[in-house]
């Protein structure tokens, strides 16, 4: 790109010439917008004796922070201009029209932001006062005619007609070889002359357009004409021809070459809804335009990429569903979107999602850490562990971890079709479109905006300092080798990150605990084997002492059924029996229960002394003593009981009597 195409883009959309201020250095020139009089670019010709080539430059007054929301090279800090207000351009082969016109179409919008009409008195000569003096009115006078252009105007719009008239008369003097179709000359008798301005040739062409909706022509034409945003009223009667017989085979399916400035009319038509119904068939028709004429290697990259905007900005114009515009979007804007929300509630998402977001809004950073390459999933759940701990206790003056790292919601100014020919002819109530939980659109007192997360108020440095602090100490903490060396200015990260180690360190010592698994279902069966194995092991004189008075016995007759009851030796038989039964017969195996502080053997030498069963051969065959176990045994049951349950005398270990209700009931509460 070169500087005449933007000095011919300047002229074409706001009539501002390039003006040459200084006579001793005629490589400066500026770009002055007529209704503020203010510069809004300056453009400079340097040439380059060493290469041969002339090197040109520009500075825009579109605001330095243009540089934070457009990533090419060929934008930088002005070169002449100073302060915030002012960037610069390097015109070569990588430069851009369509990003150069956007920043001087946002130059414009910030100038004209406080610009106002005048207004004057004009006396009134048919009202007087009573006293005979003058009754003043008030009467708009546009800024152009106080700065001497009014005349000017009219001047053009002579100029036009003129221009109308010859060409009525040159057709109508070459009639024999061809001559103008009526409905053309109809056409232009439509456009009406108002204004110079932009809005007046939208509208025009609108008026047009709709006029010719379902015109079809058949006269060729294949030349070039370059203008930016082509109207009918800019064309000759060749090129006008030639475009409607151009859009004729397209209407059709049949895309062949034409110059881009027609091919960018046909895109206009579209936006404005001319040759369409509904404007999901105008989308439907620009996404055929791309498919037709842009995949075929017709036009240029930046066709696409306005085509691409226009498309998303025409849905939400045209309140088209939010399902519809977000299939429109770019689908990278729409996952960025997506993992900001992940982080701003990580309550509500799993560890996998929330190290994605991690990893994606870092560019990978967290993905090529050892410890997720080592131990993948401790490794993404610490990453997870560290985001949320700091999105509960971070605090600094009322903003959270996320607001520090990404800033807050904010509303930016939005122009939507603002580089088009474009007529918004719909009388619009204030309404709010909501694209995700991060993007929306509001319309409110005549003006779009855009609220978003913007990158240009991401604090990138703190982001990459949390991951890489977390990074550093998680590698150390799981010894994985590859560590990381500790920064300057990320020691305020360092207790977040500590925290999160300790409590994983506590969990995992805890999960390291040896679990002992106690049957506990069949505590009735233990109890009824410990009084068969009492009974057997009392002598007759303290079977006697245990036997109930005769009064008793008669209490227990009469509550009986008739059959007489057996003796004490034969009840404790038959007792016997039973549990042998049961024993024989086998039974599912019951729930289990875990015992901290006991292993296995201690655990299985426990249950058999309650059961009464002899336990010398098992301490034997573990090798172990059994005044040692029984002191493990007691130790681990003391903060429950408060006393020794089991006692040895020798080899022999035996439960406490009195404690046995008490350790049944610690092990079923266990349970």
């Amino acid at each position: 790109m070169n500087l005449s195409e933007l000095t011919a883009y300047a002229e074409e959309k706001y009539h501002i010439r390039e003006e040459q201020k200084w006579d001793d250095f005629r490589s400066f020139s500026v770009l002055t917008d007529p209704e503020t009089r203010k510069w809004v670019a300056l453009m400079m010709r340097q040439w380059d004796y060493e290469t041969g080539n002339e090197l040109c430059r520009c500075d825009i007054k579109c605001g330095r922070q243009i540089l934070t929301q457009i990533n090419v090279t060929y934008v930088t800090n002005a070169f002449r201009m100073r302060g915030e207000k002012w960037a610069g351009v390097i015109f070569d082969d990588r430069t851009e029209p369509e990003v150069v016109f956007k920043l001087l179409d946002e130059a414009i919008r910030i100038g004209r932001a406080g610009s106002y009409t005048v207004v004057l008195e004009e006396r009134d000569k048919e009202e007087s006062s009573g006293a005979g003096g003058r009754v003043f009115r008030d009467t708009l006078l546009p800024l152009e005619a106080m700065r001497g252009n009014y005349d000017k105007s009219r001047f053009r719009e002579k100029k036009e007609e003129n221009r109308k008239i010859g060409l009525q008369t040159h057709v109508s003097r070459n009639n024999e070889s061809r001559s103008i179709p009526a409905r053309l000359l109809e056409m232009m008798q439509l456009y009406e002359y108002r204004s110079s301005s932009f809005e007046d040739k939208c509208r025009n062409f609108v008026r047009q357009g709709k006029f010719m909706e379902d015109y079809e022509d058949d006269a060729p034409w294949n030349s070039e004409v370059k203008r930016y945003f082509a109207t009918y009223h800019d064309l000759n009667l060749n090129q006008l021809r030639g475009y409607f017989a151009w859009r004729t085979r397209v209407r059709r399916g049949e895309f062949h070459p034409i110059t881009m400035s027609l091919a960018y009319m046909y895109i206009y038509e579209l936006l404005n809804m001319i040759g369409v119904k509904t404007p999901q068939d105008a989308i439907r028709k620009m996404r055929e335009f791309e498919k037709g004429f842009l995949d075929s290697g017709i036009g240029d990259r930046s066709m696409r990429e306005n085509l691409h905007r226009w498309i998303i900005e025409f849905s939400v114009l045209s309140s088209s569903t939010t399902e519809e515009v977000l299939s429109l979007i770019d689908p990278v804007l729409i996952e960025r979107d997506r993992q900001l929300m992940v982080l701003r509630k990580p309550s509500e998402h799993s560890d996998e999602e929330m190290f994605e977001a991690l990893n994606i809004l870092t560019g990978g950073k967290t993905e090529k850490s050892s410890a997720v390459l080592k131990e993948s999933e401790r490794g993404i759940h610490l990453f997870a562990e560290v985001w949320r701990y700091m999105a509960e206790h971070y605090d600094d003056l009322g903003w959270d971890i996320f607001d520090a790292c990404f800033g807050k919601m904010r509303q930016f100014p939005w122009h939507p079709l603002a580089n088009a020919v474009y007529m918004d002819r719909k009388n619009r109530e204030d309404t709010e479109y909501k694209v995700t939980e991060c993007r929306k659109f509001v319309y409110k007192n005549g003006e779009w905006s855009e609220y978003k997360y913007d990158e240009l108020y991401f604090d990138k440095y703190r982001i990459h300092a949390i991951v890489h602090e977390a990074d550093r100490q998680i590698r150390r903490y799981l010894k994985t080798g590859h560590y990381l060396r500790e920064k300057k200015g990320e020691e305020w990260i360092t207790p977040y990150v500590e925290a999160v180690i300790e409590a994983d360190k506590a969990a995992a010592e805890e999960a390291a605990k040896p679990k002992i698994i106690i049957d506990l279902s069949g505590l009735d069966k233990i109890r009824l084997d410990a009084q068969i194995t009492r009974d057997s092991l009392l002598t007759e004189d303290e079977m006697r002492e245990q036997a109930p008075e005769p009064e008793q016995i008669s209490e227990l007759i009469s509550e009986q059924t008739p059959d007489p009851a057996p003796r004490q030796e034969e009840q404790s038989a038959q007792l016997m029996t039973q549990a042998a039964t049961e024993s024989s017969k086998g039974e599912e195996k019951p729930a289990a229960i875990e015992i901290p502080s006991l292993d296995d053997t201690q655990a299985q030498i426990l249950l058999s002394v309650m059961r009464g069963e002899p336990v010398a051969g098992l301490i034997r065959e573990k090798a172990l003593m059994p005044s040692v176990v029984t002191d493990a045994i007691n130790e681990a049951l003391f903060d429950e009981i408060g006393d020794n349950v089991l006692t040895c005398e020798g080899d022999e270990i035996t439960l406490v009597e009195d404690y046995r209700e008490d350790l049944e009931l610690v092990l079923e509460g266990d349970n």
